[in-house]
Parts: structure tokens; sequence; C-alpha cells
């Protein structure tokens, strides 16, 4: 490619196009050795610029002056070129030097390709790059004998990304993970405790007012959730253990509550016994009874729910 490029520079006509940049990587008063450079040109105003011929520098560099990156480029326009129209471009490879003593760096051809014409540039070397190592006095020089490797106590943060790695690991986060959710499914039953119960379980209750759990395949979800709902609500209104009880022991526990209506009694006795046939019995109730369901338990909650407060106000009345 760098011999393409120097016989076409001899057959064209070559346009002195300004000066090659060499800025360093790191700002020192000195080069040092593995020193990085960016070595390249400036090129203004391309936007008739089609294209370009990049001389090789691969065969330049050598083991001494090592080429870290290949051509790259940039856009240097301000603001105020951008808006009008100006695009100023730099391209530049990235250079090393490792041995000390100083490179005198190759002046920089190009060719530019327009839709006219195609043109060699070239920009001029810069000054020669000079390479020093750090100075040595010789004079105080005192060598000494090559320290062990320090050590140092083992942290927490070291060991427990193999801790993690491992089986126990494993154990450790998932038992992490149970008692966060356990502690967080706490806290959210004691918030909502707060709440009076008839509350909790109408907000409960009114999750499952969509005709969808209608469904043979939902029916089970249907029929837990509310008698889940209504059966939480009795433990704390009644005080009754009714999510530990059976239909049967539950609804001992209730007949000779006075807020209840034989009535009322006997339909939401009905509506578990239900519940329990759709949950342990694969029974799919019709649609009558899954449309009496949900009002039942709304039913049931507000009427006992308003015979606490009228017996409050006889209590107050008599006082």
């Amino acid at each position: 490619m760098m011999l393409v490029s120097l016989i076409l520079a001899t057959l064209l006509s070559i346009t002195p196009a300004g000066s090659a940049f060499l800025r360093p990587l790191q700002q020192r008063d000195s080069v040092l050795i593995a020193d990085q450079f960016e070595f390249g040109f400036r090129l203004e105003d391309t936007k008739d610029v089609e294209g370009l011929t990049l001389q090789d520098f691969e065969k330049f560099c050598n083991d001494t002056l090592v080429m870290v990156k290949n051509w790259q480029t940039d856009t240097v326009s301000t603001k105020k070129q951008l808006k009008a129209g100006r695009i100023d471009v730099e391209w530049w490879i990235t250079v090393a030097p490792f041995e000390e003593g100083i490179y005198e760096l190759p002046d920089i051809y190009i060719i530019k390709h327009t839709k006219e014409s195609s043109d060699t540039l070239m920009f001029s070397a810069p000054e020669p790059l000079e390479v020093m190592t750090m100075p040595v006095d010789t004079a105080t020089f005192i060598p000494h004998d090559i320290k062990g490797q320090i050590t140092y106590p083992i942290t927490l943060k070291e060991v427990l990304p193999y801790v993690v790695g491992g089986v126990a690991g494993l154990w450790i986060i998932t038992a992490i993970i149970v008692v966060v959710v356990a502690l967080t499914k706490r806290k959210k039953k004691e918030e909502e405790r707060k709440d009076p119960p008839h509350i909790v379980a109408l907000r409960a209750l009114d999750k499952y007012r969509s005709d969808k759990y209608w469904a043979p395949d939902k029916q089970k979800i249907f029929y837990s959730g509310i008698t889940d709902a209504v059966k939480e609500y009795i433990d704390r209104r009644f005080e009754i253990d009714a999510p530990e009880m059976t239909t049967g022991e539950l609804f001992d526990a209730l007949k000779d509550r006075t807020e209840l209506t034989p009535e009322l009694y006997e339909k939401m006795k009905g509506l578990f016994e239900t519940a329990d046939f759709v949950k342990f019995a694969k029974y799919v109730a019709d649609d009558a009874q899954n449309a009496e369901a949900l009002p039942l338990c709304v039913r049931f909650v507000t009427s006992t729910y308003q015979a606490e407060i009228e017996e409050e106000a006889q209590d107050k009345n008599v006082l």
C-alpha cells in the first residue's frame, strides 16, 4: 500500500498542505520510553472530498517505534463551522517508542479524491522526537535486595465471589431471598391489619369481580380467593381461627352468632361447601352459582359489620 502511494505521488502533482502534527497522549516535560503519540494531519473543509488514499505506516514502524493503532479519524469543526457547512477532519495513527534515541518521522502523503480530480497532498514531518529513559545517578545509586511479595489479610469482599460461586453460596442466596420475601409479606400483612377488617376483606374480594374467573380452569382460584378473604375477615371480626378450620368446624363456630340471619348462614355454608367441591373434587360450578358467590361474600361482610356498628351504638347509649 505504501509503495502504491509513493508511485501515485510521483505521477501526480504534489501539493504542500501544511505540517503533520505529533501530540502526546501523556502530558510530560520530557518524552519517556513507551509514551504514546498521535501522529497525523488535519484536512480543512472536506465537503467536496469523495475519498482518501492514506499512506501505509506499518512498514515504517518497527520494534523500536511501534504502531499501537492504525488510522483513526474524527471531526474537529466548531459548532459555528458546522452550521456554515464546513467540516474539518483529522486523521492520525498512534505510535509509541520503545528505545531511547531520536526518531525522525516521515512526511505524510495522501491522495485526495474529488469528483473532478485526484490530488496528492503532502504534510511535512514534525520536529524529530527525542526519547529518554529515566536518569540514574550512578554516584549515589545503591542496589537493594528484591523484596518479597507483600501479603495482606483476606477480606470478606475477596472471599465472597468464591463462596457465591459454590453450592454454599447458592444456599445462602436462596435463604436470603426466602427471608426477604417472608419479611415483605409480613410487613404487608401488618400494614393491612391497620385497616378495619371489613375494609381489608372488601378490598380482597374486589380483585375477583371479573367473570374471567368463572372459566372452569380458573374456578379454583376464584373460590379459594373469595373464601380465604372471608375467613380472614371472620378471624379478625369474630376472633375465630377460621383459616385453620374445615367448613364444618367453621360453621359450627358461627351457628350461634346473632349477627347472622338463618338465611345468610345457610347460604354462606352452601357457598363454602361448593368451594370445597371445586377445590378438592374437581367440581365445575355453573354460571348461576358463580354469579351469586361474590355478592354473597360482600353481603356477609357488610351485614356483619353493620351489626357491629349497631352493637357499639347500643353500648354507648347504655353508658
